[in-house]
């Protein structure tokens, strides 16, 4: 299925929301991550499903002064 990550156009053969994070190489990175300008809880990507055109955002922390 086609889908935005971050903004780029990219297929993905993910049904959930943690596995585009597995296929990502995310794995159990600390992170957030919305779908459709919607939070989604790390507790909620396994049974949240991605259809084709979603939007997904994952935003990683930084650290820094």
């Amino acid at each position: 299925m086609k889908i935005t990550l971050n903004g780029t156009t990219r297929e993905s053969g993910a049904d959930t929301l943690a596995g585009l994070l597995d296929e990502m190489g995310y794995g159990d990175v600390k992170l957030a991550t919305a779908v459709n300008e919607e939070f989604v809880p790390a507790a909620n990507r396994a049974a949240h499903r991605l259809s084709d055109g979603d939007r997904i955002e994952i935003v990683t922390p930084r650290q820094g002064g």
